[in-house]
């Protein structure tokens, strides 16, 4: 199960439109859409904030009251991820991902003026900290690792800056395949050692053998 967000992105500005749906395998029913903003904790997509579109809620017009935690969940208690999404009505956002990245996974951040569907040049910061100056108005991580995990946000010399958005990066785990794999490798060993310990004792035997025929000749 996943929320599915468009325009794709944790931070949006106001007055834009912003769909959400809850989506299983293509699947979206049985599970309904929650939010928790400063307003506290709303179920489903009710007329106040949302409209149904389909399987989606769409929120027609977005405004900094829309910004909170939104998640899916199923009648027998299943979550999806939550995401956190920010409205701004500031000039500028930041484009970032909207779920967990893996680690291995490539990641670009974009930053967008209120005006122009385009990017800005823009200082990238993360934690606070500036680590890159883009004139493009955008920032690319082509592996990312668990150390790339924290806020970050843009900045334009004469737009101003966005609010701060969390990156999460999850370790991967070794797989199935690679346990298949060390398990073929450690029988291999096994069998190798027991069988140079089959051809000592063969050679002995042999040996032994020998000694016997020639004390009977």
């Amino acid at each position: 199960m996943s929320l599915r967000i468009s325009p794709n992105t944790t931070q949006h500005f106001i007055s834009k439109s912003l769909s959400l749906s809850c989506e299983e395998k293509g699947n979206s029913t049985g599970w309904r859409l929650m939010r928790y903003t400063e307003r506290g904790v709303k179920s489903g997509c009710v007329s106040n904030w949302g409209s149904i579109t389909g399987s989606a809620c769409t929120i027609r017009s977005t405004y900094t009251g829309d910004s909170g935690v939104y998640w899916c969940e199923s009648g027998s208690g299943e979550y999806s991820d939550a995401v956190n999404i920010t409205v701004h009505d500031g000039d500028v956002i930041l484009e970032s991902p909207v779920h967990p990245m893996t680690e291995g996974d490539s990641v670009t951040l974009r930053c967008k003026y209120w005006t122009t569907s385009s990017n800005i040049k823009a200082d990238f910061y993360k934690d606070g900290v500036l680590i890159k100056n883009e004139t493009t108005g955008e920032m690319t991580i082509p592996a990312v690792s668990k150390s790339d995990e924290g806020f970050y946000k843009c900045k334009s010399p004469d737009k101003g800056e966005s609010p701060e958005s969390w990156m999460t990066v999850r370790v991967v785990s070794p797989g199935s395949s690679t346990s298949v794999l060390v398990g073929v490798v450690v029988g291999l060993v096994v069998a190798g050692v027991l069988l140079v310990i089959l051809l000592v004792l063969l050679c002995r035997y042999k040996n032994t053998k020998s000694n016997i025929f020639v004390i009977y000749h």
